[in-house]
Parts: C-alpha cells; structure tokens; sequence
C-alpha cells in the first residue's frame, strides 16, 4: 500500500472525513509496526461550527494546528487524561480537521491488547477485543498516540502516517455528531461518518 500524498488532505473536512474511511493509519512505536483501518470520522469546519476549536477564527496555541495547510495532525488533550487525534484538511488559515473516531485493528493484536487492557488478546471478552479501538481515546491510547504527534506531516513516512487501505467497496452512514451538546445549532449537523456494518465503530 502506498503512503497517501499532501494533495489528497487538501479536500475539504466533509470530503475528506468519507475519504479516510476505509484508509489505513500507521504507527511505529517500540519496535512495532501498528496498522489500524479508519472507520469512523467526523468532520469540523471552523467558519461555522460552534462545536470546532477554531470556530469564529479563534486561535491560540492549542489550535494552531487546524489553521494550517491540510495534512498535518492536530492531537489534543481532554478531561485533563486523554488524548484525541485529528487529521487537518483543506487550506491554510481555513480551522478544518476531522476527528479519527474509530479504528479497526489489522495487527499486533497482542501488542494492543496489553497496551489497553494488560491481558493477551485471546484472554480478552468480545466486548474487550471491540473495545480497543473503539473510541477516539482509546485509539491513542492503543496506539501511543499524544501531544509528540502533534503537527506530524501524515504525507511523509516516518514513525506516524496514513496508507491507501485495502481496495473495498464500502457504504457509508452519515449520522450527528457525538459529545457536543454544548454546539447549539451544530448538534444536529449530519457530520459524523461511519462504515456500515463494522464492529469497531464507537456509537451506531
């Protein structure tokens, strides 16, 4: 599989919050070559959404990352422990991202197992095994994912980037968002996408 090239995260973050879906998310970490599918995202637009970072162009140190060009990762910290990561997209100065909600594990299965739970894969409840990933939370922690990753270029291959995933044709759910009761009118923006049928996805 080939690593995906700056021009595809030029997309906007409604485009490009279905493009990911069905791509593959790579990270090396102590030794150890992780892959995970992406299969649930959601897209935020700065300019209009009360539920954005960015919204009414605020920018501070922390959301820096989302005015720049896409491409980039934006991870940022919540509740004071846990850690979520964003793929920026479209043009700088724009504020767009989208949210990497969910991951199908591809490998290491044992390796993500003890990172989240201190058990083996195969000791661990069907409810566990989906668990792992299912969740932008629990997708950093089972991939080391942190503020280290933040601005990485997800274009170049290094220890963290996105590959073309296997060919497949998918169907795609477009639902609302999720946590954002505070976003007034955007709670209710179709803006959460998902691959129908997947057992990793965070909320159906």
């Amino acid at each position: 599989m080939s690593i995906l090239k700056k021009h595809f995260y030029k997309q906007g973050a409604l485009t490009l919050s279905k493009e990911l879906l069905g791509k593959t998310l790579v990270r090396n970490i102590d030794n150890v070559i992780l892959k995970g599918k992406i299969v649930e995202t959601e897209a935020y637009i700065g300019e209009i959404d009360k539920a954005s970072h960015a919204y009414n162009g605020r920018r501070t140190e922390r959301t820096e990352p989302l005015f720049r060009e896409g491409g980039i990762s934006y991870v940022y910290f919540i509740y004071g422990k846990y850690h979520c990561f964003n793929v920026i997209s479209g043009l700088e100065n724009n504020g767009e991202g989208v949210l990497i909600r969910a991951l199908e594990p591809l490998n290491e299965f044992d390796y993500l197992a003890r990172k989240r739970f201190d058990e083996n894969y195969e000791e661990l409840s069907e409810a566990k095994k989906k668990s792992i990933t299912n969740g932008p939370s629990k997708l950093c922690m089972a991939f080391s994912i942190n503020k280290s990753e933040n601005y990485i270029k997800l274009y170049e291959k290094g220890d963290f980037y996105i590959e073309d995933g296997e060919s497949e044709k998918i169907e795609i759910v477009e639902t609302t968002r999720i946590g954002i009761d505070y976003a007034e009118e955007a709670i209710n923006f179709p803006w959460r996408f998902y691959i129908k049928g997947n057992k990793y996805i965070s909320k159906k």
